[in-house]
């Protein structure tokens, strides 16, 4: 067992901010397509946090052009480069 958290110790990112349900975020996610790569933003509020660790997950909701959606993803995920936290408007 502990193998397995030295291992998981080691693919946490360090960089993640402190964000709470309710948050309002940025998420961005790389992309590739075939042999491009690129940055696609997704904005909205965090709605639900799950899990700990390596494993910890969080669900993002945005509503645009009055349709709503949402968006799992992986805290220390490779698909995302980086989440930032916005400021309470």
């Amino acid at each position: 067992m502990d193998i397995i958290r030295a291992i998981e110790q080691q693919q946490i990112k360090q960089d993640i901010p402190d964000f709470r349900v309710g948050d309002n975020v940025k998420v961005h996610y790389r992309i590739t397509e075939g042999n491009r790569e690129r940055i696609q933003v997704f904005q909205g509020d965090v709605i639900r946090r799950h899990g700990s660790s390596s494993r910890e997950t969080f669900t993002v909701r945005k509503v645009s052009f009055s349709e709503d959606r949402e968006d799992r993803s992986g805290a220390s995920g490779r698909c995302s480069s980086r989440q930032a936290l916005l400021p309470a408007q």
